[in-house]
């Protein structure tokens, strides 16, 4: 039993926006074992109508610190950017909460390294980074197909994530392009990476190089890439490419290529589809996701229900999964500030 007992766990909320409204809020309803008590937002006047519109039994509150402290939540529920991640993580723990954050990890390397510091100095306690929808039903089948050697020895790994979203040149900056909001997180940099890495092992090395197209923003200076290429080494010797751009009209969405001694896989996700092909076949074929191996989006109930088991199994993406993937974005700012490679320890 959890240090809670029967009662129901209590949540504050820190950062209520479009994620929180639509990804985690609708899971939270259909749980009848938690309350959500309190909700700190970005103004006091949005906190309240996220409350009356959502949760009105719920206690806005202007300051974030303030909801940390309440003695009576147990868990804090981070929804903002990761500019706050760091600062209200390490708030949390130290208050004796469960912590759930919010991707990208954090700003930068040293504050993930915090963050992981601070989950280890408080093990009772649950945390858990939000985890990438995409690959996630397929992932079972592509660790399956890995794990059998289908592909035998990886040589070649190619990533390609496009869209055309800040092709015009006359709006604002998104909040995504503003280094102080969103740190060192280039596009899907990050996201991508965890998922590489997942299946693929570490990658302990790499070369990037970035562009910015429109890099005045109605008078804000940009610096965070429009358009992104790395170029990585895996630890088991795989070489990747990977880019990364907001600025490709009529982009075609987002595609893995995994080329090895013994055949390919394709995993389309946009479409969510994964095609393969061995040595000597004609055409690759789409492959079969059995039901029993389909993966759901089930981040609510996965951190949920560790809290509620007392914190015995950790759930994924764990704190430390979140470093290794900050060491990489990390990486990439220091190879496009320095123009050269940079390696990277892994854990």
């Amino acid at each position: 039993m959890s240090r809670n007992g029967n009662r129901k766990l209590r949540i504050g909320i820190i950062g209520a926006g479009g994620i929180v409204k639509q990804r985690h809020l609708p899971a939270f309803k259909r749980r009848s074992d938690l309350e959500i008590v309190a909700i700190s937002n970005s103004t006091y006047a949005s906190a309240e109508k996220f409350c009356q519109e959502n949760v009105p039994t719920a206690v806005p509150i202007a300051n974030w610190p303030d909801l940390v402290a309440l003695p009576d939540i147990d868990i804090i529920w981070i929804g903002t950017p990761p500019y706050m991640h760091s600062a209200v993580t390490v708030s949390a723990l130290e208050a004796g909460k469960h912590v759930f954050c919010q991707a990208r990890m954090a700003n930068d390397r040293a504050e993930a390294e915090e963050m992981l510091a601070a989950s280890r100095r408080f093990p009772k306690q649950v945390t858990m980074l939000c985890p990438p929808p995409y690959g996630l039903r397929g992932d079972l089948v592509v660790k399956k197909l890995l794990a059998e050697n289908f592909l035998g020895q990886l040589h070649t790994i190619r990533l390609q994530s496009f869209h055309g979203n800040y092709l015009n040149p006359n709006a604002p900056a998104h909040w995504r392009q503003r280094i102080e909001i969103s740190g060192l997180n280039v596009m899907t940099l990050g996201i991508y990476v965890e998922v590489l890495q997942r299946w693929f092992g570490d990658i302990d090395g790499l070369f990037a190089r970035g562009k910015i197209l429109y890099p005045d923003r109605q008078g804000y200076n940009v610096i965070i890439p429009d358009a992104l290429s790395v170029l990585c080494h895996f630890a088991h010797g795989a070489e990747g490419v990977l880019e990364f751009s907001g600025i490709h009209a009529h982009a075609t969405g987002d595609r893995l290529e995994v080329y090895g001694s013994a055949g390919t896989l394709i995993y389309d996700f946009t479409a969510d589809v994964i095609k393969t092909g061995r040595v000597g076949d004609r055409a690759l074929h789409e492959v079969d996701v059995p039901k029993e191996l389909a993966k759901e989006w089930t981040v609510e109930n996965d951190f949920l229900d560790a809290v509620k088991g007392g914190g015995h199994e950790r759930p994924y993406p764990t704190f430390e999964d979140g470093l290794r993937y900050m060491r990489v974005v990390q990486a990439v700012a220091d190879s496009r500030a320095r123009n050269e490679w940079i390696a990277i320890d892994v854990i």
